[in-house]
């Protein structure tokens, strides 16, 4: 869904070769990996960091395109809502010192967009949701304009036969609401970190990154609030599956299978039970026709990419050979670029210290046991009950510093990260763990002392933000 499209209205025709070109890619695919053709380089990591733009109110600020040509980086993109934007990173070797490096290179880019943000009279944040966002906010006014976006818009709607989308969120208070377009998503502001993998790690680190899924959530949770409700400690992740769902409006899908969902299972053998079940059970929602050879997988690439599992297997290409990428996409934004890159860190290390281990980590963990876990975390934070591998019930505080750290700490050993670094890094996420402050509880607790002002809230958050501490470090 990164690429750009040339148009927004779509034929019957175009569905029915779109669909052909995708059994055709699928079917090539497959053959790629029976003859292993993929890039069997050392890991590489990348990011994906979301952000909102905001005025003096702290208002969301629907001006993102003159914003990305001001600030003139090639590193910063629009996002679906007009007052969102991306930040990446060049892909780096996952070794030595990169957790440094990512961050210096968040931090150069962050800053300079800053100033120009500034120079703009408004203020750069990163949160998972904002807490000062209205639902009035998030209509087609506000959509960026760009093809795409209004594509995925219209198809969406065109699916669900125009009714709207139903938003349903029981946490500490309830929340429902409707909406007739897809602009709800563009409220959950993410942290997605890329992991490339050797083809013969590539199932287990798919395995490995969905069952660390729920400990990721634990310790990362940053969206306690919607519409000026307490929800769940991260309310980004029922809001995402909310929000683009069209389940059983969709034609000729088999079964009952969700575009936003933590999966429907383990990879077996290869990644590609993912790919043909995107082609099985999905149906195509933008039909762009490429003028490529099928080799460059377009038509499958974008279909991948209208599908929103929260651990996704993408296809990417190095000088023309294919790789394979893990998106780990359950991380909220912030609280502080340090707290982002610890994120990456203990994901990264307990990612490949789960891939190494001897007996594969989803033989000793149900994947309903794992998407449980996921829910868990997500709605109680540091205070959910999680499964792990030896079937036993246990709080998430107590998993995390008895057993997920140091796993952690093993795996980014065993990558090659520098002692130091790593140990920086992880001795982030333990003091948060310890102190049990994450972006959510840190935020509740705000709102505990002073009330329920969302405003002062982002103001209190934001001064906190770009002093840079990590949140766990952060005065009520």
């Amino acid at each position: 869904m990164g690429q750009e499209i040339s148009e927004a209205r779509f034929s019957r025709q175009d569905f029915i070769t779109f669909h052909q070109r995708l059994a055709e890619e699928t079917a090539l695919l497959a053959e790629w990996f029976r003859q292993d053709r993929f890039d069997p380089g050392p890991p590489v990591a990348g990011f994906e960091l979301e952000a909102w733009l905001v005025d003096e109110q702290l208002r969301p600020a629907p001006v993102n395109a003159r914003f990305i040509e001001r600030l003139g980086s090639p590193l910063v993109f629009p996002e679906l809502a007009t007052f969102n934007v991306e930040f990446n990173i060049a892909p780096l070797p996952l070794s030595g010192r990169i957790l440094s490096r990512m961050a210096d290179g968040l931090q150069q880019t962050w800053r300079q967009a800053r100033q120009t943000a500034q120079e703009m009279q408004l203020e750069l944040a990163m949160t998972g949701i904002l807490p000062t966002v209205r639902d009035a906010d998030l209509s087609p006014a506000n959509l960026s304009a760009m093809n795409r976006y209004r594509a995925l818009n219209a198809e969406i709607l065109r699916l669900r036969g125009g009714r709207p989308l139903r938003l349903d969120i029981h946490g500490h208070d309830i929340l429902r609401a409707e909406h007739g377009d897809v602009m709800l998503e563009s409220a959950t502001t993410s942290f997605q970190i890329h992991l490339q993998v050797p083809p013969q790690l590539a199932v287990r680190a798919y395995n490995a990154s969905t069952i660390a899924s729920a400990p990721l959530v634990a310790v990362s949770a940053n969206s306690p609030y919607l519409f000026g409700h307490d929800l769940w400690a991260e309310t980004r992740i029922p809001l995402f599956e909310q929000s683009v769902e069209v389940g059983g409006y969709e034609e000729n899908a088999h079964g009952p299978m969700r575009r936003v969902s933590f999966g429907s299972g383990y990879a077996r053998a290869s990644l590609q039970e993912v790919f043909t079940e995107n082609l099985e059970h999905f149906p195509v929602l933008l039909p762009v026709l490429f003028d490529t050879p099928p080799e460059r997988l377009e038509h499958l690439r974008l279909h991948n990419g209208t599908l929103w599992r929260w651990n996704r297997p993408l296809i990417g290409f190095n000088d023309g050979r294919p790789h394979l990428r893990i998106e780990q996409r359950v991380t909220p934004a912030g609280p502080s670029i340090v707290d982002t890159v610890a994120n990456a860190a203990f994901f990264y290390g307990l990612c490949w210290a789960l891939c190494q281990q001897d007996e594969a980590a989803e033989n000793r963990l149900p994947f309903a046991s794992a998407r449980d876990n996921f829910h868990a975390a997500a709605r109680h934070g540091l205070d959910a009950q999680l499964i792990w591998l030896d079937g036993n019930k246990q709080p998430a505080q107590s998993l995390l510093l008895k057993t997920l750290l140091p796993l952690a700490a093993r795996g980014l050993e065993a990558l090659g990260i520098e002692h130091r670094e790593a140990g920086h890094y992880l001795g982030i996420i333990e003091s948060r763990v310890e102190n049990a402050c994450n972006g959510a509880a840190w935020q509740r607790a705000y709102v505990a002392r002073h009330g329920p002002d969302m405003q002062a809230l982002l103001g209190a958050y934001l001064e906190r933000q770009h002093s840079g501490a990590p949140v766990h470090e952060w005065d009520i």
